[in-house]
């Protein structure tokens, strides 16, 4: 009786998920209320749009013009005769793969370093290594790599006789791209780092206690066995946050290095949708790339949510 009650329970499981659900927006009214404004604007200005992408990538749009549908040939375009977006393509991952993990790492062990400070640190470090994600500092950063001898970097490197010559770190295609992620790097630490830092603050500390009893007695054995299964959501969230910002980057190298870049060597796919969508007006073809970028960011939510994620999700 009791196998037949538990596969009746399976049978009605969305049911009572529903039902669960509507009570729990019943009992929770006041802050369904504060985050509605919020849902609004995002359903709006983001969910939308990027339902509405998915068809327009099949048409020829240019905003002036009703869109004529064109089947795969914005698709075919894309792989097969735009050279541009076969190399922002290789741009795109390997600033991905650069930016993506390194900042993930850096976040995570910052926010550990910073949890153990007194309360007053805390704030502070915590204020600072945020800010950068918030405040415009590409004009500090154009003054550091400017290229002429006067450049913070090149003078400093001129100084110890590194080099002779001032090397044009924004205009020279062998360099451009490394800039651009090391200001990247900079001015990733955002919402992702704040996940983290609110994570270590809210994990039992009677897990630490229990932990010691059971013969844990470094920080590394603690960030093991304690701190990192306890995070799993905060780790989720802060992963999928530096995969986005990474595929999406296109703003530093705007603002560094021009638009387009030299060679086109720190052109991303963004930067490529961006191209075609508002400065070209091809809506349909912008369209199309953003549907691809969504895809490639798509997949790899799903393979990190696969190491992050948890049963119980």
């Amino acid at each position: 009786m009791a196998q037949l009650t538990a596969e009746g329970i399976g049978r009605r499981t969305k049911k009572e998920k529903r039902a669960m659900l509507w009570s729990d927006i019943k009992k929770s009214k006041a802050c369904y209320a504060m985050i509605a404004p919020f849902m609004v604007f995002f359903i709006i200005f983001t969910i939308i749009p990027v339902l509405m992408s998915l068809p327009m990538g099949f048409t020829d749009f240019n905003l002036a013009q009703p869109p004529k549908f064109v089947g795969l040939s914005n698709y075919t375009a894309l792989f097969l005769s735009d050279k541009v977006f076969i190399q922002s393509i290789r741009v795109t991952l390997i600033f991905a793969l650069f930016t993506g993990p390194v900042s993930y790492i850096l976040c995570f062990l910052l926010a550990w370093l910073i949890n153990g400070l007194p309360p007053k640190l805390k704030t502070f470090f915590t204020l600072i290594f945020y800010i950068p994600s918030m405040a415009g500092v590409y004009t500090v950063w154009q003054l550091i790599f400017s290229g002429d001898m006067n450049g913070y970097l090149n003078s400093f490197l001129m100084n110890l006789g590194i080099i002779n010559s001032p090397i044009q770190w924004l205009t020279d295609s062998r360099y451009i791209l490394g800039v651009c992620i090391v200001v990247q790097l900079w001015i990733s630490l955002g919402a992702g780092f704040l996940a983290l830092r609110a994570g270590f603050q809210n994990i039992d500390k009677s897990l630490y206690e229990a932990g010691a009893i059971e013969g844990i007695r470094t920080k590394w054995q603690e960030l093991i066995y304690i701190v990192i299964p306890s995070m799993k959501p905060q780790l989720m969230f802060a992963a999928v946050m530096q995969i986005v910002s990474s595929f999406t980057a296109g703003t530093v190298a705007q603002n560094l290095v021009g638009f387009p870049s030299t060679d086109y060597k720190a052109h991303t796919i963004m930067t490529h949708a961006y191209d075609y969508g508002w400065v070209h007006y091809e809506m349909g073809y912008a369209s199309a790339i953003c549907m691809i970028l969504f895809l490639a960011m798509f997949i790899c939510n799903r393979v990190i949510g696969k190491f992050l994620g948890s049963s119980d999700d």
